[in-house]
């Protein structure tokens, strides 16, 4: 039975545009729902464009000085500012300047906490969905306001590199909180998986079993504190309250914004005689070496958002669709790896590139820890045969472990969520 896409993401998409183009459907009580074609789609071709409910730029991303915007997640430095911030050279500067988008002059800071918004309309959505719920006014740097209090455990318990945030948790209660109709809102949210558990394959989300126990109590007791609202009590308790970070933790998507990458793929697409071409590459390959050698791989603003037709999307590990952020914001596109017939299931990975390269026992433990269900995509089935052993990376991963203590294995799966 297909669901209905006008009342599901009219909020989020062009419904008549989608509507043609693929459906939302329930598959079974273990895969649930799945979004599937209803024409031919060829290799390339943009399935949607959505923007998400919420979204969240990670704390410790934040903390680092990575400057996006509150609403949207547009990086805010121009490429020149971010180069020498991850580089550590106050002195570059960066040919073809003209090349960067960013506009500082167009940046709006909010007037009672100065958070930063690219834009005069980036400031007033935020105001009018969320912001004046989560607002700290001039107790912005107060450490012991509660909505500070809360960040400052999630960062003590969840180290980079961030895939999941408290602040996504806090910008859906904040979301419910100011809207008129509380109901509408609470119905989007129901459309996302919260399971804490797969009781069918014996699964529970690695953040929520007894090991976490404590860490979890505190996080639960702080969030209470900062946004209990009557209209989601059942948010606030226990159960509520661990069903709320699995789905976060299921069905974020990773957001990130550079306004450094934009200017290397303008300079990429720029038409130069042949030996400006070569200097500029190899000033290119030069800064992107300094910064590894600098900042390392922690290049771009990051942070997640709940997109509703995204999370429609099952796993495979031979997928079909991708997403990415083309407008260097908050919007996703999802594009077609391949042909996709009418009526053949779009499915993009969970995983990243490095992930999906590893042995079919390291790929189904990313997946059932993290995503609570066992893979059964046709690479995964024709790998059946072979033995449960790790990859390479994994063992080698799981041997520099072995040394550490408890708290620092804990630690580490709090950051990998």
């Amino acid at each position: 039975m297909a669901a209905s896409l006008d009342d599901m993401f009219s909020f989020c998409v062009d419904p008549g545009k989608v509507s043609t183009c693929v459906d939302v459907r329930f598959i079974d009580n273990i895969k649930g729902k799945g979004l599937f074609a209803r024409k031919s789609i060829k290799k390339g071709d943009t399935i949607f464009l959505e923007r998400p409910l919420v979204s969240a730029q990670f704390l410790w991303n934040a903390l680092y000085k990575y400057k996006a915007c509150e609403y949207c997640l547009r990086a805010l430095e121009t490429a020149e500012e971010n180069a020498r911030r991850l580089t550590g050279n106050p002195g570059l500067t960066l040919p073809h300047p003209e090349l960067c988008r960013v506009r500082p002059e167009l940046h709006q800071a909010c007037p009672q906490c100065q958070v930063l918004y690219c834009s005069s309309e980036c400031r007033q959505a935020a105001a009018d969905q969320y912001h004046r719920v989560l607002c700290l006014g001039s107790a912005q740097d107060d450490q012991d306001h509660p909505i500070n209090k809360l960040k400052d455990a999630w960062r003590s318990m969840h180290y980079p590199p961030e895939t999941s945030s408290i602040m996504l948790m806090a910008r859906m209660v904040a979301v419910v909180k100011q809207a008129k109709d509380k109901a509408v809102w609470q119905k989007l949210f129901s459309h996302f998986c919260s399971r804490t558990g797969n009781e069918e394959e014996e699964i529970a989300h690695k953040l929520l079993g007894e090991k976490f126990r404590g860490q979890l109590v505190l996080l639960h007791s702080l969030f209470k504190s900062a946004l209990y609202d009557e209209h989601l009590s059942r948010w606030f308790v226990p159960e509520g309250f661990r069903s709320l970070f699995a789905l976060v933790g299921t069905n974020g998507q990773g957001i990130g914004t550079s306004s450094l990458s934009r200017w290397v793929h303008a300079c990429d697409a720029l038409e130069l005689p042949a030996q400006q071409k070569e200097q500029l590459d190899s000033f290119i390959d030069q800064l992107y070496k300094d910064i590894e050698k600098e900042t390392g791989d922690f290049l771009n603003c990051e942070g997640s958002g709940l997109f509703l037709l995204q999370s429609s999307c099952n796993h495979s590990c031979i997928p079909n669709a991708e997403a990415s952020f083309p407008d260097n914001n908050f919007l996703l596109q999802l594009s077609a790896l391949s042909d996709i017939n009418p009526g053949e299931e779009i499915c993009i990975s969970y995983l990243d590139c490095c992930q999906r390269d590893r042995s079919r026992h390291s790929r189904h433990k990313i997946l059932r820890e993290n995503y609570l269900f066992v893979c059964l995509c046709p690479k995964c089935v024709s790998q059946m045969d072979e033995l449960d052993v790790t990859s390479e990376e994994e063992e080698e991963e799981e041997g520099e472990a072995e040394g550490e203590t408890e708290g620092d294995e804990m630690e580490d799966e709090m950051t990998d969520v």
